[in-house]
């Protein structure tokens, strides 16, 4: 019988979580590098992103399946990756086998290495091959054996994107107007941004039970580690705060992009590249209280990231982080500005 590549031993092996920091020291200035328009952004950018495609499995006998992979930049030529049998995060991926990668881009090719695993990245050199696709691709191979698959680069796109208002749903902010807001700017494109002063905007009137649609951008700071990366928030009431960070290719903490902060994780890390357009829908009923002021029974969320519930029916226990006490009174919601250039799109 023919022996089973390493690679695919590693499907069944939990893997530690992905490292997010670099070996070397980060200088504070880099850190807050911010690209807000591809464009400006450096070379690594072309590597960063999602691919897709078939690969060989061993086994008994050599089976078809697919796999996804994840890139993400560090900086200075520096990437790591994380790589899903199925497929990518709520495209396929069967939530348990997950390989880490680490590697550096030289001489206009990426190569990363993990458990056993040796992948070659290649950045677009002409017109996708396929509908949907960018481009780019990654050659997948296993201790030194013979190819076992190629993947090829895509642009997902959040099914809920662009989604109209319904009838009698209150626009908050459609690219013209800041008069549903008490704060933020509007830029050249028509997005909401942040204030030179750093204030979070904050919705004109306070919402008690309702469903929220947002789509938010986040910029490319391949410099910044952690919660400096892209760090913003959606503060339901004041009160409960759905994370908003770049955590692509992260496995999905409660700190993270979709995590209910600090109190729970996203059931699957559905975030997208940065420079690519995301959306949450959310449904949220508020907490109630009696007549002395006592809870009753606790809020409740409902979360699709991307079109993919994170979060169902969820029944919050108190306030989350820095959110207000919770209480009878009903709160305005809010955007958080944590100091990064996040952009925001037809809010309703």
């Amino acid at each position: 019988m023919r022996s089973v590549p390493r690679l695919w031993l590693a499907w069944a092996v939990a893997v530690v979580p992905l490292i997010a920091t670099a070996a070397a020291a980060q200088d504070p200035d880099r850190a807050k590098l911010a690209i807000t328009d591809p464009a400006h952004a450096d070379a690594d950018f072309a590597f960063q992103g999602e691919y897709v495609g078939p690969v060989f499995a061993g086994g008994t006998r050599w089976s078809h399946q697919h796999a996804g992979l994840q890139v993400v930049a560090l900086g200075d030529g520096a990437f790591q990756a994380a790589l899903y049998r199925g497929g990518l995060p709520g495209w396929g991926w069967d939530r348990s086998s997950r390989i880490e990668l680490t590697g550096t881009r030289r001489r206009g090719v990426l190569d990363l290495l993990g458990d056993g695993a040796i992948i070659t990245v290649r950045p677009p050199t002409g017109p996708p091959l396929r509908k949907g696709g960018e481009g780019g691709s990654a050659s997948i191979l296993s201790g030194g054996r013979p190819l076992l698959g190629t993947l090829h680069k895509v642009r997902r796109t959040s099914p809920t994107l662009g989604a109209p208002p319904p009838p009698g749903a209150v626009v908050l902010f459609g690219g013209t107007s800041l008069e549903k807001l008490d704060s933020g700017r509007i830029s050249p494109e028509g997005w909401l941004m942040e204030n030179a002063n750093r204030k979070d905007i904050f919705f004109e009137h306070p919402y008690r039970d309702f469903f929220l649609h947002l789509e938010f951008r986040l910029s490319y700071m391949p410099y910044a580690r952690g919660q400096g990366r892209s760090n913003s928030g959606v503060y339901i009431q004041s009160r409960y705060e759905v994370q908003i960070l770049d955590s692509f290719g992260l496995q999905g903490k409660e700190n993270e992009c979709g995590g209910l902060y600090r109190l729970r994780s996203p059931e699957i890390n559905m975030c997208l590249p940065p420079l690519s357009w995301q959306t949450y829908d959310i449904e949220f009923t508020a907490a109630r209280f009696d007549a002395a002021g006592r809870k009753s029974r606790d809020a409740r969320i409902t979360v699709l990231h991307n079109g993919v519930p994170i979060h169902t029916d969820f029944a919050i226990p108190n306030k989350t982080g820095a959110g207000q006490t919770e209480g009878p009174k009903a709160l305005r919601t809010k955007l958080q500005h944590h100091g990064d250039p996040i952009r925001f799109r037809n809010i309703w």
